[in-house]
This record gives C-alpha cells, structure tokens and sequence, in this order.
C-alpha cells in the first residue's frame, strides 16, 4: 500500500504525526507538502497535489491535513475520481468506507487531537467497502463525473499551460511609467529590472522548502531553505537582458543562458543566430525572459531550441503581451506556462503591440 500525505501551514504538525505512524505500520508514504508549519501557504496547492496523485493512480489513498479538515475536503473533491472523507471519530471513519469507499482521508489539527486522530485513521485504514446497494450510488457519482468532469492530463488530454498576469499595484504603477513615450532609457532600464524582480516573488512562489537547523547568537533553531532547487534564466537577446539583473537581484545563484533571435523585417519570423545554456540545462528550472511577448514566434522558437538541448522545467516571463502572441505560444508549448505584467490589446499591422511601450530593445539601449 502507498499513501500520499499532504497539508497545509496549519496541518504540518498533524500530517507530520500521521506520516510516522503510517511508516511505523510499514506503509510507504508520498509527502507532497508542505514543508513547514511556519511558512503560511495555500491549502488547495497541496491538497490537489495529493489528490490528482490519488486520481492518478500513483497511490493507494490520500491522507490529508488542514485546521479544521473543510477547506481539504472541498479541494480534494474537485478531483475527479477523489471520494474524500472529512472524519472526526471512529464511527464515521468506518463508515466512510463502509457505505462511501472513501479513498481520501481528511483530519483537521484544531478539532482532533493526535491521539484521535490515529485511532481515526487505524479504523479507516482497517475497514472495506461493503458494496451492494452502496456500490450502485457510487457509480452514479462516477457516471457523474465522466459526464461533466473535464479529462485530467492522464486520461490523454492536451496540458495547457496557464497565462498568469501579475496585477500588484506596485508592478501595474511601474508599467504606466515604463508606457510613457517621454521616460528616458535610464528610467526605462531601471523600471524594467524593478518589475523584473517583483515578478521573480511570482514565478519562484511554488518553489519547494525544507527546514534546516541553524545556530543564532542567542540559540538552535530551524529555519525554512530552499530545497536544492537549481533555476536557470534565459534571456532572449537583445531585450530580454534589461531583465535579468532585476531577477538576478532577487534568486543570485541562477545561472544564466543566452539565446539569440531576430525578428525577420519582411517574413516577421524569428531568425536564431545563438544559444548558449548551462551544461546542467535539463536539471533546472528555466525562466525565459523577453520583455515584449507580440506574434509569439520569438519566444516560441527560444522555447523550443532550449527543449532541443534537453531543458524541461520551463516558464516564460514577459513583462507586455498581446492576446495573439499568447496564443500562439500555448498552441506551439501547451505546457508551459506565462508570467506576464500586461496583457494589452490587439498586435498592429507591423506586428507591434498596442498600446505597448514601443520597441523594448531600443528603449533599452538608447538606440532609438
């Protein structure tokens, strides 16, 4: 048998207690976070993760942890084919599985008390499905849900990557500035490299955690690292180098990549002439950066050079797009995601953004 386990800031110390019972009964366990009860997080990030493994078939069942069990419970039925069970005593743990074939197990660490909860969890783990007329309800739920679910990514449907647009008023004041026509290049240089590194707080928020002991002047105590996670940022030249210091100032030890392209004046095609990454390219996770993101072709064929030479884990981070751009990037890497400050309106007959900022590149450098 293999169990997921997950919870969130305010379950990490009940998850923690039911990983080391579960061990302690030989039963192989799948953590899928959180870290750490200090750090405040999401409680669906997690709770999907077990669930969709759970929906997935990667494991058996789920145990699965918040303050008080609801909020878990709503998350992890989101999933198809996920039946979990919100439980605070022996008789409903029973007969979740008894009449329900609950396959999720979902405690709450204010409600139920660790003692409680491992008799909870001992009765569920114990108990079967009793089938008969119980087995015919469920089956409506499961016509259901293949009725009016959408297909999961297992169940051979296209991944599509998402379009997340950063709205911070601090970042939607900085691009009003880095807009006008009449900020100068050294503003502009600066702005870019501002907003570059308020995005990087974005891109880097689901980056794993451990906690690790260190010694104070005062004392011992344990404080939350990052978890061994190597990031490379990927500059598409020319322009996408006025963000690199800013991310660079936020996450100093990514490494950095260059790929370079132009833009075709007449085909308006992407035209490659460089690429040079990090030897270790397919071990890392990978921003590539361009502040303008218009027909999407540019940073398309960036994407794919870097897949080519075995890189995986990638995002794109723009700081303008337009909505064909977008489109066009998901229809060629439905996988990876977007990052981007403003969605703008509609691309030009010359292929510019509108009302955009005009041309990144020679705002940048002066050149223009």
């Amino acid at each position: 048998m293999k169990i997921a386990l997950a919870s969130d800031h305010a379950g990490f110390g009940l998850k923690e207690e039911m990983k080391l019972f579960l061990q302690e009964k030989n039963i192989e366990t799948v953590d899928c976070g959180t870290a750490s009860g200090e750090l405040s997080v999401d409680y669906p990030d997690f709770g999907f993760k077990a669930a969709e493994m759970l929906s997935a078939r990667k494991v058996d069942s789920a145990v699965i942890c918040c303050g008080t069990g609801i909020g878990m419970s709503i998350a992890a039925n989101k999933v198809k084919g996920v039946r979990a069970a919100l439980c605070h005593d022996h008789f409903t743990a029973v007969m979740s599985r008894r009449h329900n074939n609950a396959n999720a197990l979902i405690l709450g660490s204010r409600v139920t008390g660790s003692g409680l909860a491992k008799e909870i969890l001992e009765a569920w783990l114990a108990e079967d499905f009793e089938g008969e007329r119980h087995a015919g309800r469920l089956d409506k739920i499961a016509a259901y849900e293949e009725e009016h679910f959408t297909k999961l990514p297992w169940e051979e449907k296209k991944v599509s990557g998402r379009t997340i647009v950063l709205n911070h008023p601090l970042v939607c004041h900085k691009v009003g500035i880095m807009r006008n026509k009449n900020t100068s290049s050294k503003d502009f240089r600066d702005l870019v490299q501002e907003i570059a590194g308020l995005m990087t707080y974005e891109i880097t928020r689901n980056l794993p955690l451990e906690e690790v002991e260190i010694e104070t002047p005062l004392a011992k105590t344990k404080v939350l690292s990052l978890s061994g996670k190597k990031l490379a940022i990927v500059p598409i030249l020319r322009a996408g180098l006025g963000m690199v210091d800013g991310i660079l100032k936020v996450i100093p030890n990514a490494k950095v990549g260059h790929v370079g392209l132009y833009r075709d004046p007449k085909t308006l095609r992407p035209v490659e002439y460089y690429c040079k990454l990090p030897n270790d390219i397919s071990e890392r996770d990978i921003f590539v950066v361009d502040p303008m993101l218009a027909t999407g072709g540019s940073s398309a064929d960036a994407v794919s050079s870097i897949k080519q030479r075995g890189g995986k884990k990638i995002s794109l981070v723009c700081l303008i797009g337009a909505p064909e751009g977008v489109k066009k990037f998901h229809e060629v890497h439905p996988d990876v995601d977007i990052y981007i400050a403003a969605l703008d309106s509609h691309l030009n007959d010359h292929g510019y953004i509108v009302p955009g900022l005009g041309d990144a590149g020679d705002r940048l450098f002066g050149t223009k």
